[in-house]
């Protein structure tokens, strides 16, 4: 299966910033699981952060930090695993 990556990934004005909007949330679980490998290997890599917007739970609990937002409003911060 073949997708574009350009809408995935995005840097901003080169500061080592990935900004993702729901990144996996057209794939399939195997391609998910591609997708976040690659955008979790780029971050290594090039000593990135990666800012990630999803409803997918199982994304956001394999990241290092978690912010619920709801109608425009902080709602808890945790650590992720």
């Amino acid at each position: 299966m073949c997708i574009p990556l350009k809408p995935v990934f995005s840097r901003h004005e080169g500061d080592g910033v990935q900004i993702t909007d729901e990144p996996t949330g057209n794939l399939d679980s195997r391609t998910t699981v591609e997708v976040m490998g690659l955008l979790k290997n780029s971050c290594k890599k090039y000593n990135q952060t990666m800012m990630m917007v999803t409803h997918n739970e199982s994304l956001a609990v394999s990241c290092d930090r978690i912010l619920h937002i709801e109608d425009g409003r902080l709602l808890n911060e945790r650590e992720g695993e």
